[in-house]
């Protein structure tokens, strides 16, 4: 045993993520493990060779969160092949149902559902949806719930208020969202990655919107860009990063330490919070 566990992150740019690895690195650091993190930069290549240069008996096990490039050419081989070997895998927040191992997830989903149903709930009525992240499980998954609940809402979908692409520069994402206000009457905005979000309020502002009184936003990801810098202050999707991180590792080392030959696998859903602010009240 090496006792050191191997991280891989697809974005250092992203605030979840950070918050998820200061987790990772507080539990590890209590339970007498080092971390080596790398940073897989969506890059498929990038993270298949980054695990088996370290898994040749560099750590015990990785932590990690799948890059975009694997999670759009549905290419998970990297990951079995280092299980098979005999390597622990844990993944955390982008996982996918053909790799079996430890997972920690939030409920995209319900989260998704439950965003949109607040939106209608204020009043909304024509409420946009800004995705730039169609290829990612979770981007499918918080979309897939603003769809459920506008047809529980028996409010018919309408494809122009909808923006998908996939990890967009930031100067097309502005453009977008500068023709969608422009060309519909938007009252709401379910935004689904931090940088979305941003766009969305502030293309809303220029735009001359009153928010939250003409166009009421609610974003996912509540980084320090989204919530706290921002005039008005933005409504966010809290995903406890912390606490993500802290249960992954937690896994990961109860796997390692266990005499238990073939311990089941587990899924462990760490709930999110919608935390309310001047973006829609």
């Amino acid at each position: 045993k090496t006792k050191t566990i191997g991280v891989i992150i697809p974005n250092i740019l992203n605030s979840f993520f950070a918050k998820v690895f200061s987790g990772i690195e507080k539990v590890a650091d209590e339970r007498g493990y080092n971390v080596i993190m790398c940073i897989s930069n969506e890059s498929l290549e990038k993270e298949a060779h980054t695990m088996e240069m370290l898994s040749n008996g560099t750590i015990d096990g990785f932590v990690l969160s799948i890059s975009e490039e694997a999670q759009k050419l549905h290419d998970y081989s990297h990951f079995n092949s280092i299980i098979n070997d005999g390597t622990p895998i844990v993944m955390f927040d982008r996982t996918t149902d053909e790799v079996e191992c430890d997972k920690v997830i939030v409920d995209d989903f319900d989260s998704g559902q439950n965003a949109t149903q607040h939106l209608i709930d204020l009043g909304c009525k024509n409420i946009a949806l800004i995705s730039s992240s169609n290829n990612l499980s979770v981007g499918k998954l918080r979309a897939e719930g603003y769809l459920k609940a506008l047809e529980i809402n028996n409010i018919e979908i309408n494809e122009k208020i909808i923006i998908r692409t996939e990890s967009e520069s930031e100067h097309d994402l502005v453009e977008k969202i500068n023709e969608l206000y422009s060309n519909n009457l938007v009252d709401g905005v379910f935004a689904l990655e931090e940088s979305d979000s941003v766009a969305a309020l502030k293309v809303g502002v220029k735009k001359g919107y009153k928010i939250p009184k003409d166009l009421k936003i609610i974003g996912f990801a509540d980084g320090i860009l989204a919530s706290r810098r921002l005039s008005p202050s933005l409504t966010t999707v809290s995903q406890h990063g912390i606490e993500i991180g802290e249960e992954a590792v937690r896994l990961l080392i109860d796997r390692l330490e266990s005499k238990e030959e073939h311990k089941p696998f587990e899924t462990v859903v760490i709930k999110t919070k919608l935390k309310e602010r001047e973006s829609t009240k």
